[in-house]
């Protein structure tokens, strides 16, 4: 690990002996441990200096994303405590719902998934949230891919009502389902744009507690906003 630190100093190479040194390693140790390294693709000889190799690049570039995905984490994980209900992001990656992060307690935890969130989009905040966000074509190609049924007797019953409810949505406002797709369950979604990415966070709270169901949207709508650089930049795409 020395070596590879050392070596991540010389943006234009470095000599064996170089390294050995500013390592405190004897040479024919840094020589064996420079071979195997460059066998194993995280450094690259040229002309006698070392370079990083792809492995450690590959390395990099995952410690990156790790960092990232953390700070989506520690974000919902704030607005959990803060606002006391557990926090959903998700995004509408490669023609599917993904939920990315999920952040909840033993006091608000969070919803079963007991149906496919993929298949189920039409029935939950979070995939109506998501699907209010796409072009027209978008929209009735996933819908044509994952038939709406009900599967709650609050679900939407069809694809055509669903369409005409994404339709009235106005831009950036807050989805709310009522027991659509877990019964006992109420659920808001919040719409966020991250380029040409559709992505949402949202949350749930236990049916007999509807009546915080808005001011909780609204309250997590606002920390989105004040968060929303850091957000862009985190959310790994």
């Amino acid at each position: 690990m020395r070596l590879l630190e050392t070596v991540a100093e010389h943006a234009y190479g470095a000599p064996a002996k170089q390294l050995a040194r500013e390592t405190g390693l004897a040479l024919p140790t840094a020589y064996h441990l420079l071979r195997t390294l460059v066998h194993e693709g995280y450094l690259r000889r040229d002309k006698g200096l070392f370079f990083l190799g792809a492995a450690a690049e590959r390395l990099s570039s995952s410690g990156a994303q790790q960092k990232r995905r953390t700070t989506v984490a520690d974000t919902l994980a704030h607005w959990r405590d803060r606002i006391g209900v557990p926090v959903y992001c998700a995004m509408y990656r490669n023609g599917e719902i993904e939920v990315m992060c999920v952040s909840d307690s033993a006091q608000a935890p969070a919803v079963e998934e007991w149906a496919d969130f993929r298949e189920t989009g039409h029935a939950h905040a979070i995939g109506q949230c998501l699907l209010s966000q796409l072009d027209e074509e978008t929209r009735r190609d996933h819908i044509a891919r994952h038939p709406v049924q009900a599967i709650t007797p609050y679900s939407v019953r069809d694809s055509d009502t669903l369409l005409r409810r994404l339709t009235r949505l106005r831009r950036m406002e807050a989805v709310v389902e009522r027991q659509e797709y877990a019964l006992g369950t109420v659920c808001a979604a919040v719409p966020i744009t991250v380029g040409t990415t559709a992505v949402t966070m949202a949350l749930s709270l236990p049916a007999h507690q509807a009546d915080r169901l808005l001011p909780a949207a609204h309250r997590l709508q606002a920390e989105i906003g004040r968060h929303l650089g850091t957000l862009t930049l985190s959310i790994s795409i």
